[in-house]
């Protein structure tokens, strides 16, 4: 796992953050999920988009996340001040609270780069379930090699950002299919020729039936498998892979 990727701890590229990965299908699905209970985990929560929102309708939220970049703007978005944040490593969180909902998205199981980091943090996920509670996370699904759009031909975008304007931005991303870990680069760089901002980050895409020998290590088990945030069920050609499930 990266401590140090520049793309969550560079206040300057942490403002585009939200801007490229704002709410979407995944934020609603688990605030519907987290509108049924009253305690939540969000761990990788970011800037604290869901955690705040969580917040703000009255459940109790701790939103965890390594990067100090991250959650001081989790801190300071509507809502943030209702939640706890705590800046910690997933993999040896043990907080005293148990929780109903445990989450962990926006694809931050991918930041771990081992079997044994990506058991760690299930094991966390197991720690803090209170009886009864539930998880959900996801992964890409290393099928749909999603690795193949991030390329400069096919990912380049016009951004609108408050403070520099007009950005374009585009990836590259390159496959070690041994390990299963992508290493990408993120670039934005301002439409009028002026700054430009680069980061390079790994992720690791873990397949299905690898994950779920991972959960029962964890003493974990998966209900249900989707295949995306729209609810379908998974497939081998989905586009990610999304287990909810509890305590085994």
């Amino acid at each position: 796992m990266q401590n140090d990727d520049q793309l969550y701890c560079d206040p300057a590229l942490v403002g585009f953050y939200d801007i490229e990965n704002g709410w979407a299908d995944d934020t609603a699905f688990c605030l519907r999920l987290g509108s049924e209970v009253q305690s939540i985990l969000d761990l990788g929560c970011g800037t604290g988009l869901l955690a705040a929102a969580l917040a703000a309708g009255g459940h109790s939220v701790t939103g965890v996340d390594p990067a100090c970049a991250m959650l001081d703007v989790a801190r300071q978005r509507e809502g943030g001040d209702a939640a706890t944040f705590v800046a910690a490593d997933a993999r040896m969180l043990r907080l005293e609270s148990r929780y109903d909902l445990v989450v962990l998205t926006g694809h931050a199981y991918q930041v771990f780069l081992s079997d044994e980091d990506q058991l760690a943090v299930l094991r966390t996920i197991a720690y803090h379930l209170a009886p009864g509670g539930r998880f959900i996370f996801d992964s890409r699904n290393p099928a749909a090699r999603e690795w193949l759009e991030w390329q400069p031909e096919n990912s380049l975008r016009m951004i609108e950002h408050p403070q520099h304007g007009t950005v374009k931005a585009w990836n590259t991303a390159a496959f070690d299919e041994p390990s299963g870990i992508v290493t990408y680069e993120t670039h934005y760089q301002q439409a009028s020729g002026g700054e430009r901002w680069s980061a390079t980050s790994r992720i690791r895409f873990t397949e299905k039936g690898r994950l779920e020998a991972l959960l029962g290590e964890a003493g974990l088990v998966a209900d249900q498998w989707l295949g995306d945030w729209k609810g379908a069920a998974f497939s081998p050609a989905s586009p990610e892979i999304i287990p909810i499930g509890r305590l085994g």
